[in-house]
């Protein structure tokens, strides 16, 4: 063999299994395709599985198949995984973000309401159900269902171009109290820094952006109303 088909060769071998390691954790991305955040997921990914025995894998995809719900989508991919795996999904064009396991057993080291919970804490879930239940019990589900890590991210607004980077905002906050979550309640401690409180931090300024508008449209509402009352006669 010469050495040009050598070099080829071993490069071409280098390559495929950094792409299979890099793909370890964060098994399938058709969006995000940033090196910094698929090198940290896999890193806490790797030190996760080796303390718990439990492999936590995200995918996210551009859009799912056609006529194909997302947890058929996930369900597909799980009968494939051997070992405990826990599977957080997103699709970009469909809006969906799920967690699925390929064990029953699995959830009960994670709390998949809280984790997808549209709301980050009791004032702002309680603001919502005054606003948005349909229902008694829908009103009791959104107070109760709080300290969401991933949605109240993805819905926040992005400039043009950084889409992507609030993807990954969004997604690693879960990933990481997925994680957190399933080391507490196995009894260890993630190491490399995760396990810190970062996604709450992150959390924090997103509550704080929260209440500043609601606080700022209570006072337009009120402002409005105390201008309608003065002026009662101009506005007949």
């Amino acid at each position: 063999m010469s050495i040009y088909k050598r070099g080829l060769l071993a490069l071409t071998l280098t390559l495929f299994f950094q792409t299979q390691l890099v793909a370890e954790y964060l098994y399938k991305d058709e969006v995000i395709h940033k090196p910094a955040f698929s090198n940290e997921l896999e890193l806490l990914g790797a030190d996760l599985y080796k303390q718990t025995g439990i492999s936590l894998k995200l995918v996210v995809i551009k859009k799912l198949p056609k006529d194909m719900e997302m947890y058929q989508y996930e369900q597909n991919l799980l009968k494939d995984f051997k070992e405990p795996t826990v599977l957080l999904s997103f699709s970009e064009m469909n809006s969906i973000v799920d967690i699925e396991a390929n064990e029953k057993s699995l959830y009960k080291y994670f709390d998949k309401k809280q984790v997808l919970s549209p709301v980050t804490s009791y004032v702002q879930g309680f603001m919502m159900a005054a606003f948005y239940a349909k229902s008694w019990d829908e009103f009791k589900s959104m107070l109760t269902t709080t300290g969401g890590t991933i949605l109240p991210l993805l819905g926040g607004r992005a400039k043009k171009g950084e889409m992507n980077e609030k993807y990954a905002a969004a997604l690693f906050n879960g990933y990481l109290d997925i994680a957190q979550q399933i080391a507490h309640a196995k009894g260890v401690k993630l190491g490399n820094g995760f396990d810190s409180n970062t996604n709450q931090e992150t959390l924090f300024y997103v509550k704080l952006f929260f209440y500043s508008f609601v606080l700022y449209a209570t006072i337009m509402y009120i402002r409005r109303m105390i201008y309608r009352r003065r002026h009662k006669n101009e506005l007949k």
